[in-house]
């Protein structure tokens, strides 16, 4: 994903004034201009991080109810094992009905889109300008 930043990590005119501008306001400002200038090309990766910390503990959490162990108790595996069955079948209808919305509502896009050109088409043949 490309993305277009005004204010990008580096050392620019437009970043050395606001750093300035934010010492002299409120010299914390100043100090968060600075480290965006020298660090912040590495705060996606950063955050990227941190998200991969989080998620390991939770993870390994769910890899050990993934396998479904065996508890010993052979009633409540049975069932656990019939809700895991029921929620996952419900998880798949929802996901289908989730893709089929999606898809509902981007065709209604287009054909509003597609009523909006039309429109556009006829008033501009209409006032006299040459159509295409």
């Amino acid at each position: 994903m490309t993305t277009c930043a005004a204010i990008r990590p580096a050392w620019t005119p437009l970043t050395i004034g606001l750093m300035v501008l934010g010492f002299v306001l409120f010299w914390p400002l100043g100090l968060a201009m600075l480290a965006y200038i020298l660090w912040g090309d590495r705060f996606q990766d950063m955050a990227r991080d941190a998200r991969e910390q989080f998620r390991g503990p939770l993870r390994s959490m769910n890899a050990a109810y993934e396998g479904y162990a065996n508890t010993g108790n052979v009633a409540f595996d049975e069932y656990r094992a019939r809700e895991m069955k029921r929620l996952e079948e419900e998880r798949r209808k929802l996901d289908e009905m989730r893709a089929e919305f999606d898809s509902f509502l981007r065709n209604l896009r287009m054909a509003k889109d597609q009523e909006e050109f039309d429109r556009f088409m006829r008033t501009r043949t209409t006032d006299g300008t040459p159509g295409a």
